[in-house]
C-alpha cells in the first residue's frame, strides 16, 4: 500500500495545538474527561441493552451498534492525541501507524454517517408508519442496514487510505493537526494531489452530505406526524427528543461537511482542529446521553440492573 512513499519520511510529527501551548494541560484534562465519559456512557448503554430482553428491539439494536462504534471511533484518535499533549515523544507517529490511524478513523467515521441515517429511517417508520413497523423493520432488515453501513466504511476507509499513501512524501513531515486526517496530509505530499482532493469531495458528498439530507427529510416527516398528536404534553416530549437528536446530528455532520467540502484554498488548520474536536470527541460524549440515557425504558432498565448488582454484592 505504501510502496511508493519516499524512504526519507519514516515518521510524522503532530503539530497539535501548538498556537496556544499554555493551554495544553487544560486541553488534556478536557479531552481526557470527555473521552472517559464517552467510554463509560457507551459501555453502560451496550451492557444495559444486551442484558435486558425488553430492549431487544430494532431501535436498541442500532443504539448498540452506535455505542460500540463510538468506542472504536474515539479510541482510534484520542489516546494518541492525549499522548501528544503530554510529551514531545508522543507527537511522533510512524508512517505505518499514520496509515493505520487514518484507515480506522475513516472506517468508523463513514460507518457512523451511514448508521445514523439508518437510525433516522427506523424512527421515521416507527412514528409515521407504526402499524407496519414490525414488518418493515424486521430483524433481517436491521442486520442488512447495519452490515451495509459497516461495509461502506470498510471499503471507503481502505480506498482513501491506499489513495493517500500511494503519494510521495518527501518532507516536511510535520502534520498540522492532532491525528492523521486526509486534508493536512495532502498538504505535505509532493506532486499533484488534485485527484485526491476530488476523491475526498466525492466521499464527503456521497457518505456525509447525502446521509445528513436523508436524516433531515426523515425528521421533516416525523415532525409533521408529531404535529398531528392531540396531546400537547405528547407533542412537547416528542419535539424535545427530536430537537436533541438534530442538535447532535448537526454538530457531527455539520463539522464534517465544513472540514471536507471546504475549498482547499480556504483550508485553515486551526479551525479544522476545533471542528475535529466536535466530530471526534464532543458528539461521542453526547450521543449516549441524548439517544439513550434520557430514554425512559433505558433508565428503568439501568435502575433494575443497578439494584440487581447491589443485591448480589450484599448477598
Amino acid at each position: 500500500m505504501m510502496g511508493s512513499v519516499h524512504l526519507a519520511i519514516s515518521f510524522f510529527i503532530f503539530a497539535g495545538f501548538s498556537v496556544r501551548p499554555q493551554l495544553q494541560v487544560l486541553l488534556f484534562v478536557l479531552v481526557f474527561s470527555m473521552y472517559g465519559m464517552s467510554l463509560a456512557g457507551n459501555t453502560i448503554i451496550t451492557t444495559v441493552i444486551r442484558l435486558n430482553v425488553v430492549l431487544h428491539t430494532p431501535m436498541y439494536f442500532f443504539l448498540t451498534n452506535l455505542s460500540l462504534l463510538e468506542i472504536c471511533y474515539t479510541t482510534s484518535i484520542v489516546p494518541k492525541m492525549l499522548a501528544s499533549l503530554m510529551s514531545e515523544q508522543g507527537k511522533k507517529i510512524a508512517l505505518w501507524g499514520c496509515a493505520t490511524q487514518m484507515y480506522f478513523f475513516t472506517l468508523f467515521g463513514i460507518t457512523e454517517c451511514c448508521l445514523l441515517a439508518a437510525m433516522a429511517y427506523d424512527r421515521y417508520v416507527a412514528i409515521c408508519n407504526p402499524l407496519r413497523y414490525s414488518i418493515i423493520m424486521n430483524p433481517a432488515v436491521c442486520i442488512q442496514l447495519s452490515v451495509a453501513s459497516w461495509s461502506v466504511g470498510l471499503v471507503v476507509g481502505l480506498g482513501q487510505t491506499n489513495y493517500v499513501f500511494s503519494l510521495t512524501f518527501c518532507g516536511p513531515n510535520k502534520i498540522n493537526h492532532f491525528f492523521c486526517d486526509i486534508p493536512p496530509l495532502l498538504t505535505l505530499a509532493c506532486g499533484d494531489t488534485s485527484r485526491n482532493v476530488i476523491a475526498v469531495y466525492m466521499v464527503a458528498v456521497l457518505f456525509i452530505t447525502t446521509p445528513f439530507l436523508l436524516i433531515l427529510i426523515s425528521y421533516i416527516y416525523i415532525v409533521i406526524s408529531i404535529l398531528k398528536i392531540s396531546s400537547s404534553e405528547g407533542r412537547r416530549k416528542a419535539f424535545s427528543t427530536c430537537s436533541s437528536h438534530l442538535i447532535v446530528v448537526s454538530l457531527f455532520y455539520g463539522s464534517g461537511i465544513i472540514t471536507y467540502l471546504r475549498p482547499k484554498s480556504s483550508y485553515s488548520a486551526e479551525s479544522d482542529k476545533l471542528l475535529a474536536l466536535f466530530y471526534t470527541v464532543v458528539t461521542s460524549m453526547l450521543n449516549p446521553i441524548i439517544y439513550s440515557l434520557r430514554n425512559k425504558e433505558v433508565k428503568v432498565a439501568l435502575r433494575r440492573m443497578m439494584k440487581s448488582t447491589i443485591y448480589s454484592f450484599q448477598c
